[in-house]
């Protein structure tokens, strides 16, 4: 018996995390110097369109990994009860979390040597860890072994495509991704960048549009190029644009997406480094 582990970071909805009985760790953040769980706090979920209008306004939004200690806890609950851990996790070319859960899994191997853990690096963040964390999940309910599921998810992990457009590129600036001239001049010129996921799970130009429709369709354009099978799942994440979202759900179907279309709004550790207006898409691909 094992089960499977992610963070808040994989942007799944509860009622999935539910069906599989996923164990998740949240990461945290602040605004304006108040500590908040990703995870929601006090029982009430987390308010995308307050959380991002408060960015609109000026909030100061930063965040922190998870610490080892806290993976230890969540790990131990399964360990102590004969059960392995299979934890599936956000990038390390964007976060430290990987690197703690990973310390975490080799300090809970020692402790509990009669047990399998296994950590794995999707390099993707929001729906693009999610997407391998639910085919985890899929494939542990359809009786997969403990082996089986680590290898494949690594595997499907490989392929994971992640390309956004953002609204407003001071919050690149932020993150020292661009610098302020060129945050200035482009916000003027209506410049949109389209960003990717490389190989290593590092936030990367792909190239550049001129207005906010022209990215949804190059969006769409590299969907077309890349996705391996029109009938696997998609993942869109948005950061309080829900319409451009809907547009492109549409402009997906119209140039073949079959499969199911999941679509979240960006949880806020990973919303507050790319901000509000920010819109992605995720699947599987011939590459990365």
């Amino acid at each position: 018996m094992f089960k499977i582990y992610t963070d808040t970071a994989a942007n799944l909805p509860d009622e999935l995390i539910a069906k599989y009985e996923l164990g998740v760790v949240p990461l945290h953040y602040t605004v304006d110097g108040r500590e908040y769980s990703a995870a929601g706090d006090n029982g009430a979920p987390f308010d995308g369109k307050a959380f991002y209008d408060a960015m609109r306004k000026g909030a100061v939004v930063q965040t922190s990994m998870v610490n080892v200690g806290a993976f230890c806890d969540a790990f131990e609950e399964s360990l102590s009860a004969g059960i392995d851990v299979i934890f599936i996790g956000i990038s390390s070319g964007v976060s430290g979390t990987y690197h703690s859960a990973a310390i975490a899994a080799d300090e809970m191997r020692e402790r509990y040597p009669e047990r399998k853990i296994a950590a794995v690096d999707t390099r993707a963040a929001s729906l693009g860890e999610g997407l391998p964390v639910l085919y985890a999940a899929e494939l542990k309910d359809a009786g997969a072994s403990f082996e089986e599921v680590v290898s494949r998810t690594t595997e499907k992990s490989d392929s994971v495509c992640q390309y956004f457009t953002v609204e407003d590129l001071v919050y690149l600036k932020r993150g020292g991704r661009i610098s302020g001239a060129a945050a200035m001049l482009g916000n003027i010129l209506q410049i949109k960048p389209i960003l990717m996921g490389d190989e290593e799970g590092k936030i990367v130009l792909h190239g550049k549009t001129i207005g906010r429709r022209k990215a949804l369709t190059e969006l769409v354009k590299t969907y077309q190029e890349l996705v391996s099978d029109f009938g696997e799942p998609v993942g869109i994440s948005q950061a309080d644009c829900p319409e451009d979202a809907e547009r492109l759900t549409q402009q997906l179907r119209e140039h073949g997406c079959s499969g199911d279309i999941l679509t979240v709004c960006f949880e806020p550790v990973t919303g507050s480094h790319v901000g509000p207006g920010t819109l992605a898409v995720f699947f599987y691909g011939i590459h990365r």
